[in-house]
């Protein structure tokens, strides 16, 4: 006999909660009994006695069995879809002819799952890997982790992310080395609820960073604005310490100096080091500290902080283009120009 002798509803079943038990009355052909009559009549042979099939169930409880109760899964699941492509059904549920009893064990395991949903693939008949196929999802696209029998959470197997005893230490490495795999549960908010200080103590950089982070900055900035606004986080903290040009007149006093010399950094040639090729290489590492207010100090038509008029920001041969340049948009040219300046020839 086939699996499908007695469970033929798992050849057109597409939801895992749908019930593949067969009818009582099914059973009745081959073992004897009959789930019709009240009583049930049991038969006559130990195979048709109550207690062959119904765990616990003793002589002399009147027939009456405890009621099977088969929780739906939470997972998505087309077993219509495995039998249309001849999946035989021991690939997941094991050797069940073989056994006395069938229990949780012979339900498939997700390890298994992946002999076959190993690759990510579009192509037609390749099983693809995306988590939703089989997990249930939330907003976003985000996997369901909370259920009422507990919460879900990824086996050691898989990416070495089993959330143990010891994850709060190893959760950095998966991460960094995947970290779209950990965004298929969790949300940015839920990693920044520790990380920004809320929570936990800040965790995210080592303890000399303070000092560090310039070099890790210039490296990578993208990675560091993920987390921090130059515009707020960085400048609002070179101003307290006085890494800036708009700050403390106290802190500004004993500060120092931080670019190179003025022959170097403002005046001469421009040369690699001068700070207009350093705008233009990275302009976010000049308004970590800046505001545009500093730059048209020097760069303006109009004065101020009374200065301006005396250098040109513009390349060569510009003005052949500013008109289109301000029909584009016309607020960076009133940064530096005065609309009212009968001398400016940017109109």
């Amino acid at each position: 006999m086939t699996c499908t002798t007695c469970h033929d509803a798992a050849k057109t079943s597409r939801k895992s909660a749908d019930s593949l038990l067969p009818s009582a009355t099914r059973c009745d052909a081959c073992h004897g009994s009959d789930h019709r009559k009240s009583p049930v009549e049991s038969g006559a042979e130990l195979l048709g006695q109550c207690g062959y099939c119904h765990v616990g169930y003793k002589p002399g409880d009147g027939q009456r069995v405890a009621r099977l109760e088969i929780p739906p899964p939470n997972l998505r699941f087309d077993h219509a879809l495995h039998a249309a492509r001849s999946i035989d059904c021991k690939r997941c549920h094991g050797d069940v002819g073989a056994l006395e009893l069938a229990t949780f064990d012979q339900l498939p395991r997700m390890k298994g799952c992946f002999g076959c949903h190993e690759a990510e693939s579009t192509r037609k008949g390749v099983p693809s890997r995306a988590c939703p196929t089989c997990h249930l999802t939330e907003r976003g696209s985000l996997m369901k982790t909370s259920f009422a029998g507990g919460k879900l959470v990824p086996p050691a197997w898989l990416h070495d992310a089993e959330h143990g005893s010891d994850w709060i230490e190893r959760h950095k490495k998966v991460a960094a080395n995947d970290g779209r795999f950990c965004a298929r549960c969790h949300e940015e908010r839920y990693c920044a609820g520790c990380h920004d200080g809320r929570v936990k103590p800040r965790q995210v950089h080592p303890n000399d960073f303070i000092s560090m982070h310039p070099i890790q900055a210039r490296r990578n900035e993208p990675r560091c604005t993920s987390c921090h606004q130059e515009q707020s986080f960085c400048l609002s903290c070179h101003q307290r310490a006085g890494v800036t040009l708009t700050g403390p007149s106290e802190v500004l006093a004993g500060r120092g100096r931080f670019h190179p010399p003025p022959s170097i950094w403002t005046d001469g040639p421009r040369t690699a080091s001068h700070h207009a090729r350093e705008a233009e290489r990275n302009l976010n590492a000049c308004v970590s500290c800046h505001i545009e207010r500093d730059c048209a100090t020097c760069h303006a038509t109009a004065k101020v902080g009374g200065r301006g008029g005396e250098l040109n920001p513009h390349p060569p041969g510009f003005s052949s283009r500013c008109s289109s340049a301000l029909r584009k948009n016309a607020r960076p040219c009133l940064v530096c120009h005065d609309p009212a300046d009968s001398n400016s020839s940017w109109r």
